[in-house]
């Protein structure tokens, strides 16, 4: 009971700091709003909606049971969790964070999975997309596509790493041994089966599952854009107060001893709160060697900033998955991916460089020139397709409420 007291004190007095920093400083606070809101608005919302939307209506129509028991050899050996996790994992890693721990929630909510084959999957199918690594982060902020290459390499190998490590959380009698391994010949044949009763279980028709998908989806991306705008602007505030620099003092002891230089502190703090705004500020610090701008947005990238685990967190809270192993695995990928930028970036950065074999501009890339685009689509019709799925959202919301009420 003294515990909980201590704890909701806390949270009230912070709260209350936090609104008095709103009225201290407004102006600050309405631009760190706007900035929040631009990212969500071009970026955010009509990158992730896509694949939203199609994850709905995939595990409507049984795809991702198929896609389970096709899997089943290989995600449970390497991972301790069932073959539907690949689908979790393709998922993730093409549409980015929080698709991981949304399609994570949404299996143990089916009772696809228990809980900690639920904890295992979350913490490594919740990263960044291609798109962002190579595209926003490279190109839009480094200038330089060739280390795009190199981060997205440590995020993802990191993350395998993360994945087998997480296979020794937890204890596997908490799940029923009701599963079994047909031969190859069969497979085909069950998993085609499994479809089939996930689709017949379903009554809906299909007008109604695209809506359902519609409007879940954008519920799911109005939360997100909540905590954005929310972090920009508890970012903002840690600035205006000098509180990023007090941290920033603590730091610089640490930073001294691995021999990074100390105006990489602030930027680096800043990501550890919102990734978009941390690697853009690192990218822009001067005095400092390139090495060491990638080790630490590739820590950023895998940590995934407070603001991300804030949204993982409200998913997670509608189920029973726990958010501490998530946490924890976060803090063990920013490590691994941090190491594995070291590792890789003589073969993989300097060697082909010096090498001429990554030359090519991002743009006449024959084989990723389609990430530069996208991005550079997506900046130009993202505020357009954010509008008119609110406007689609909204029609659909209201016959809803319609619905209900005639019924």
């Amino acid at each position: 009971m003294y515990h909980s007291r201590m704890k909701n004190s806390l949270f009230a007095i912070v709260a209350s700091l936090f609104a008095l920093s709103l009225m201290v400083y407004p102006k600050a606070a309405f631009e760190s709003s706007l900035t929040g809101l631009k990212m969500w608005w071009e970026i955010v919302f009509p990158s992730l909606l896509p694949f939203f939307i199609i994850s709905e209506l995939l595990i409507c129509f049984g795809v991702v049971r198929f896609v389970g028991v096709m899997m089943e050899p290989i995600m449970r050996p390497l991972f301790k969790v069932p073959g539907s996790g690949g689908f979790v994992w393709a998922m993730g890693i093409s549409s980015g964070f929080p698709a991981g721990a949304k399609l994570t929630a949404r299996l143990r909510q089916e009772k696809e999975i228990s809980r900690i084959e639920a904890e295992r999957l979350v913490s490594f199918t919740n990263c960044s997309n291609p798109l962002f690594i190579l595209g926003a982060v490279a190109v839009g902020f480094f200038d330089n596509a060739e280390l795009g290459v190199l981060l997205a390499a440590a995020h993802y190998i990191g993350n395998i790493f993360v994945g087998f490590l997480m296979r020794f959380y937890g204890s596997d009698d908490v799940r029923p041994k009701r599963h079994y391994s047909p031969g190859p010949d069969k497979r085909l044949s069950l998993a085609l089966d499994r479809m089939y009763q996930v689709r017949k279980r379903d009554p809906r028709p299909f007008g109604q599952q695209l809506g359902d998908a519609v409007r879940h989806s954008i519920q799911t991306l109005l939360m997100i854009g909540g905590f954005i705008l929310l972090f920009s602007v508890l970012n903002r505030m840690l600035t205006e107060f000098h509180i990023t620099m007090f941290m920033a003092s603590i730091m610089s002891t640490f930073m001294a001893l691995i021999g990074f230089a100390q105006a990489l502190i602030p930027p680096f703090l800043s990501g550890m709160f919102e990734i978009t705004l941390g690697s853009k500020l690192i990218s822009e610090t001067s005095g400092s060697a390139l090495l060491e701008q990638a080790v630490l947005v590739s820590f950023v990238l895998a940590f995934n900033g407070f603001s991300v685990q804030a949204q993982v967190a409200s998913i997670l809270a509608e189920t029973d998955i726990r958010f501490k192993p998530f946490l924890l695995a976060r803090i063990m990928h920013g490590f691994i991916a941090a190491i594995l930028t070291i590792l890789l970036w003589e073969p993989l950065y300097v060697k082909q460089t010096s090498q001429g074999k990554v030359v090519e501009t991002f743009a006449s890339h024959p084989s990723i020139s389609w990430i530069y685009d996208a991005w550079h689509s997506l900046l130009t019709v993202g505020a357009m397709i954010t509008f008119i799925s609110l406007i689609i959202f909204i029609l659909i919301h209201l016959k809803s409420i319609k619905h209900y009420k005639i019924m």
